[in-house]
């Protein structure tokens, strides 16, 4: 595998932004690509530009083959094929490259969905649980683009909770084959695909995985859904009727499906926070552009301050969502130092190294997406009536990202699995949450050391003391929650919700920080670090905001009194100017006509 990062990247437990203290020079930002990963991004930027922007009309009406010819010239250009091993013909390069071709195809949301069915997760199962025989067989084909694949999870009845699958597979009585029956919904490429990475439950119970292809009899896809946005994808049903699946191609073990899905699951939604940032800077740009042009009284509207905070705005949350996509990226890289597909053990180190940062991958995800629904949204108001007219490229914009929300688990599902992961990992010592959680308890109760130092640098101190009160938020709230509900807190839906919430924001902070100071140490950070003045501000509002809706469910009488007192004197900051911050952070947007940190 190749180490492209910089591996001085530091890489601590997953969830430990909470309380943990992180350095700027190990952490990972987009200003420490790598030659070989700029290389990859202009290869990208180039394919993008040439061969998929100019045909959005075609593709949005599904001409026949142009969505396989597409992904045929993106595999000639080896971007089918990033993280697949060499031996297989792949590139077998970081998860950072992918991530950068992944913020570059999602500019186009269609064709970005197209690729991501393809060569994510409908590639990476076999990638990392396929038998030496099937990567011989299978992979070749699909890093060319000769076949293309999709990934066949969802049903009817399965959506979120996929383990409910009713797609049934039997044993042959000779043993040679197992039958599949059953239907699946909802699947990316599933009017195009030849291969299929289909779920089961052996004899009704054992939830499995199996390799089935497009031309074996019995396998029938639906016809084309019609969908409120990314028309240009193909989206269908998958018809399975009595289809023999011969038994070596069971993927991975009988039983163990759920491994498979689970932590595809996570790759995928870190590649969908970094598609969500290329097509919130694709959309970002466009309404810059739009506004200076647009006159309304005598002036551009660009120069109106509310149109300036929409600006401001959506850069600033874009600027959270590119730090943390590409901190994590660069943390689960520097795990998989040295990692070479040559040894056995590639695959289950690669899949450590991914479920390690499961909760920071849930975060990419809901924040991401979230911040692309906000730009979009702003996009179609900045256009006014012109933003509700189809030739209008906002219109289709946010039309596409609204199923960002939903795809990958919805975003209600990554919350909940986010305070989940954390409580389950505080449970087994995994992660040192309980301890932050009693030293903050004790703190709160009998004052004594700060549980969380800030580091003392004047830059930005005032948002560092935010972001730290912030923390200490989350751990008394936590403490709370853990008192008031125990082992029943994954019961309390709204409150763990509410928790996640408090993660997120706390995780985007952090991040944002960290990159504003590695920024503002090479003196080109005015931009980041006034983001991050905003960024920290609102952060300790709604950790705030999040930790009084979970004292109040879990807490009554006079201890609630006292710790609504604790949380108002933690977010008793003075109020920074953010009219004035976003307003400069406007005008240099306006001026570039695009995104720049």
């Amino acid at each position: 595998m190749s180490t492209a990062t910089d591996h001085s990247v530091a890489t601590p437990a997953g969830g430990s932004f909470l309380f943990a203290p992180a350095l700027p020079a190990e952490t990972f930002t987009p200003e420490d690509f790598s030659d070989e990963q700029s290389q990859v991004r202009t290869t990208a930027e180039r394919f993008m530009d040439a061969e998929v922007l100019p045909r959005v009309a075609e593709y949005e009406e599904k001409e026949p083959g142009l969505a396989r010819d597409l992904i045929v010239k993106a595999g000639e250009l080896g971007l089918l094929s990033i993280l697949v091993p060499e031996k297989y013909d792949g590139l077998e390069l970081d998860l950072t490259s992918q991530l950068v071709v992944a913020e570059s195809v999602g500019r186009y949301a269609s064709y970005s969905t197209t690729y991501g069915a393809h060569c994510g997760i409908g590639t990476l199962p076999l990638v990392l649980f396929g038998t030496e025989e099937q990567k011989k067989k299978y992979l070749p084909r699909l890093v060319t683009g000769e076949w293309m694949a999709a990934y066949c999870l969802s049903e009817p009845e399965a959506g979120s909770d996929a383990l409910a699958v009713r797609t049934r597979a039997v044993l042959s009585a000779d043993g040679k084959h197992y039958v599949l029956s059953g239907q699946k919904m909802w699947i990316s490429n599933g009017g195009w695909a030849d291969f299929f990475t289909v779920f089961a439950k052996i004899d009704g119970e054992k939830f499995s995985a199996f390799l089935v292809e497009r031309g074996w009899e019995g396998v029938r896809p639906g016809a084309e859904e019609h969908k409120m946005g990314i028309h240009g994808s193909s989206t269908t049903a998958l018809y399975l009727d009595e289809v023999q699946v011969p038994v070596e191609n069971l993927l991975g073990e009988v039983g163990r499906g759920h491994v498979i899905a689970f932590n595809i699951l996570n790759l995928g939604r870190l590649k969908l926070g970094a598609s969500c940032v290329g097509g919130l800077k694709e959309v970002l740009g466009e309404t810059i552009r739009y506004a200076k042009q647009r006159k309304a009284f005598g002036q551009a509207i660009a120069e109106f301050g509310a149109i300036q905070h929409k600006i401001a705005e959506t850069a600033i949350r874009l600027y959270a969502a590119e730090s943390l996509v590409y901190r994590t990226g660069g943390m689960i890289d520097a795990r998989l130092k040295g990692v070479s597909w040559e040894r056995a053990e590639a695959a289950e180190k690669t899949l450590a190294a991914v479920e390690e940062y499961a909760v920071e991958c849930s975060i990419a995800k809901v924040w991401s997406s979230e911040a692309l629904d906000y730009g979009v949204d702003e996009g179609v108001q900045v256009h006014g009536g012109y933003g509700f007219h189809a030739d209008y490229m906002v219109e289709r914009c946010y039309r596409d990202s609204r199923v960002n929300r939903i795809f990958e688990g919805t975003n209600e599902i990554n919350r909940l699995l986010t305070t989940a992961i954390l409580g389950k990992r505080a449970a087994q010592a995994r992660l040192a949450l309980r301890d932050a959680v009693g030293v903050m308890m004790q703190h709160a109760i009998a004052g004594g050391e700060d549980p969380i130092p800030t580091s003392g640098e004047e830059v930005l101190a005032a948002e560092e003391e935010k972001l730290s009160r912030a923390k200490k938020v989350g751990l008394y709230v936590t403490g709370v929650a853990f008192g008031a509900f125990g082992d029943k807190l994954s019961e309390q839906q709204e409150v763990a919700s509410a928790m996640a919430d408090i993660a997120i924001e706390i995780y985007a902070a952090d991040s944002a920080l960290l990159r504003a100071r590695k920024l503002n140490a090479s003196r080109h950070g005015d931009q980041a670090v006034e983001m991050t003045r905003v960024l920290a501000d609102r952060c300790l509002q709604r950790c705030a905001a999040a930790g009084r809706l979970v004292i109040a469910a879990g807490l009554d009488g006079e201890k609630l009194t006292n710790s609504a007192k604790l949380l108002n004197n933690l977010a008793d900051t003075a109020p920074l100017n953010v009219v004035a911050v976003r307003r400069r952070i406007a005008l240099r947007l306006i001026a570039s006509e695009r995104y720049v940190v």
